[in-house]
């Protein structure tokens, strides 16, 4: 009996971890990276922080399962506006920018520079997280582009990730203009 009440706890914890994720991922996107500490996370997730830590192995831990849910968020919003058909690199950036620049996608767009912000000023984990972030965005892209040839949708595929992160910093400038300019 204990073994069949076993699996039956193990999903009541993931459904419960899940939720908790859920929770703190609208935390982040609504105050900022900057504002994620433990307390005001395990409160956002109705927990104390202690229970966070029972949970996540540590706050490294809790961050990247944050994150890693922030961006599934944005890879459905991405996926809700590029048709399911491969585009050219033109018509998917043409596609993505007004979204990329929209106040929908901002706070996205905030995490992400407030990440960089970490990982070059040499946080590991910051550079870690962000790294197996930006290759989940790249290799979204890469499976949106029409073209037969791997090597040529990774460099166009590539070249959009640089002028989307281009533009996102514009904006944070408060240069936008400067991008919208340069993508006509």
């Amino acid at each position: 009996m204990a073994q069949q009440e076993a699996p039956k706890q193990t999903e009541k914890r993931s459904a419960k971890v899940d939720a908790m994720v859920d929770a703190m991922a609208d935390f982040v996107l609504e105050n900022g990276l900057t504002a994620a500490s433990l307390r005001p996370l395990a409160k956002a997730a109705g927990t104390s922080d202690r229970m966070l830590l029972y949970y996540f192995a540590d706050k490294h831990e809790l961050m990247a399962a944050i994150l890693e849910r922030v961006a599934d968020r944005m890879v459905a919003m991405l996926d809700a506006i590029a048709d399911s058909e491969p585009m050219s690199p033109d018509a998917l950036l043409t596609a993505l920018m007004p979204l990329l620049s929209s106040d929908l996608a901002w706070p996205f767009m905030r995490i992400w520079i407030a990440l960089a912000s970490e990982g070059a000023n040499g946080d590991s984990n910051a550079q870690n997280v962000g790294k197996r972030l930006g290759q989940r965005f790249l290799k979204w892209g890469k499976g949106r582009l029409i073209g037969a040839d791997e090597a040529e949708r990774h460099k166009e595929a590539s070249r959009m990730l640089v002028m989307i992160e281009g533009q996102v910093m514009l904006k944070a400038l408060g240069l936008e203009q400067i991008g919208k300019d340069a993508l006509g």
